[in-house]
């Protein structure tokens, strides 16, 4: 084959510009520090870019935005659980007080201040919020767990309990047959008083301690589940009458051969021996899991909320604005099956791996806390308004004589019995409040634990992909960024090459057949 001298130009040509495209590669490699700029440079580096890519962006996604969130929010709740825990203590340590016979009206004064405080703030402590989202109340993070403010709204409540939900209660009677009552007496009215100490009795009553106070005077429905002669079950309900203070609703409830006396004020339902022992009878059927047999329902009514009340839209299936079609919403519907909605909030925190970060509030922020402090404050104010009524009737038997002494004294021997019955319950009821507060100590402290696990777990899993995220971002880094060493020595080589070539080139391209002749 004749090689022409435009064959041998156009050969040159050709070598320097592919000498040129490689020293333009290395040249933008070296600006841009990435080996390849289109995936059509190198489609097996592109593929594994695009999956490492992917992989650094979820794992930044959990390790710098979901883990620190999920962290923030069990802090917050690990604090408010400790918070908690301090104010039960504190309770505790005032039932110790409390128990203690030998205590003086401003010891007992002092303690009933002390239990008022720590009640307020036993829920307040529940609104903890994070980021504008409350943590205790499941997923309506936008409503907090109590009332801010009194509130007029209607809700229609229902709660599920059990036999062991019903407890006992002790009553001191004080009143005489014709409605006098001995903690009314006073150093002016003692003579129309008629309460002598046959009158002062103790009375054992059991209830319903529903989950709040003064409710509505509509009579509440408790529904449970009688055992038929054939092995089936029925739904039955045990009739309530309504019993306001004056009518003596203990009394009448200690009297009663059948149903149970509802007390709106106190939020109690008082049962009567029959009621007591056929709702002693219920049983949970092992035989259908889908169904609790055990369980008493007991639905009622409530309107007017103080500020600090719980909000039963947290705890309860209930109705807010029952009866009205376009204000009405109902909460909780699954709380009445067997397939109970869990609100727990969970986290992506890693590769199909989730983290529950909420802690809600029926497990931990308990209608029982306050209730039963405020069945501790008004026993002990029961023994301090007795003890005023003592106070008074022996300073002015100090100051009678004869027949107005025998008198007086005869009503200060009633009140002073009254004085001792009130006083060894109180005393009881304080004794059984450290058992009681103990068991809100230890959900607290189980709540605490099951947080502080979960912060342990974060933990491990944080550490885990702060590895994982070196270990890819390294993979990224190997697959797509150059060797700046080698681009460079590269990079002079391929200039050298072109400069070489260029000379070359030029010498071939002076010579022709001129040269020859």
């Amino acid at each position: 084959m004749r090689i022409t001298n435009k064959i041998m130009q156009n050969n040159n040509l050709s070598n320097i510009n592919t000498n040129k495209i490689l020293q333009d590669r290395l040249s933008t490699q070296m600006s841009t520090e990435k080996k390849i700029n289109r995936p059509s440079d190198d489609p097996v580096v592109a593929i594994r870019a695009l999956r490492l890519r992917s992989n650094v962006t979820e794992v930044t996604q959990y390790y710098s935005k979901n883990i620190p969130d999920a962290e923030s929010w069990l802090n917050v709740t690990e604090e408010a659980l400790k918070n908690l825990a301090e104010v039960i203590t504190a309770m505790q340590k005032q039932c110790t007080k409390g128990s203690n016979g030998d205590l003086k009206t401003s010891d007992r004064q002092t303690i009933i201040e002390q239990l008022k405080a720590l009640a307020d703030e036993v829920y307040s402590t529940g609104d903890a919020d994070y980021a504008g989202r409350y943590v205790f109340t499941g997923y309506r993070t936008n409503t907090s767990l109590s009332f801010p403010d009194a509130t007029e709204k209607k809700y229609s409540i229902t709660e599920q309990l059990s036999r062991n939900d019903m407890d006992q209660v002790t009553i001191i009677t004080t009143q005489a047959a014709d409605g006098t009552d001995v903690m009314d007496m006073t150093p002016n009215n003692y003579n129309t008083i008629n309460v002598t100490k046959d009158d002062i009795k103790q009375v054992d009553l059991y209830r319903f301690q529903l989950a709040y106070d003064n409710c509505d005077d509509t009579l509440p429905v408790l529904e449970y589940q009688e055992r038929q002669p054939d092995g089936t079950y029925q739904t039955k309900t045990i009739p309530s009458v309504l019993k306001h203070d004056y009518e003596s609703p203990y009394q009448a409830a200690a009297a009663a051969a059948d149903g149970a006396v509802y007390v709106p004020e106190t939020g109690e339902l008082l049962l009567s021996k029959d009621a007591y022992d056929k709702l002693m009878e219920t049983r949970d059927n092992v035989a259908t899991a889908d169904t609790n047999e055990g369980e008493i329902r007991i639905t009622y009514e409530k309107s007017d909320w103080a500020k600090g009340d719980l909000r039963p839209e947290h705890y309860f299936y209930c109705k807010s604005d029952p009866g009205d079609a376009d204000l009405e919403i109902t909460y909780n519907e699954s709380y009445l099956t067997s397939n109970v909605e869990h609100q727990d909030i969970e986290y992506d925190v890693g590769f199909n791996q989730t983290i529950r970060i909420n802690s809600t509030a029926d497990e931990c922020f308990k209608h029982g806390i306050g209730r039963d402090v405020q069945d501790l404050i008004n026993a002990m104010q029961d023994v301090v308004d007795a003890e005023k009524i003592v106070a008074d009737m022996t300073a002015l038997l100090k100051e009678s004589t004869g027949a107005d002494a025998d008198t007086i004294q005869k009503k200060l021997d009633v009140a002073q019995k009254a004085l001792e019955m009130k006083k060894d319950k109180a005393q009881k009821m304080f004794e059984h409040g450290i058992s009681l507060t103990q068991g809100y100590l230890d959900d607290t402290n189980v709540s605490l634990t099951n947080v502080g696990t979960r912060s342990r777990k974060l933990e491990l899993i944080e550490n885990r992909m702060q590895s994982q995220k070196t270990t890819f971002e390294t993979l990224k880094s190997e697959n797509e960024d150059i060797d700046i060493a080698e681009v460079i020595i590269n990079l002079s080589s391929a200039k050298l090459t072109y400069e070489a070539s260029l000379m070359a080139t030029g010498k071939v391209a002076q010579i022709s057949l001129l040269n020859y002749l």
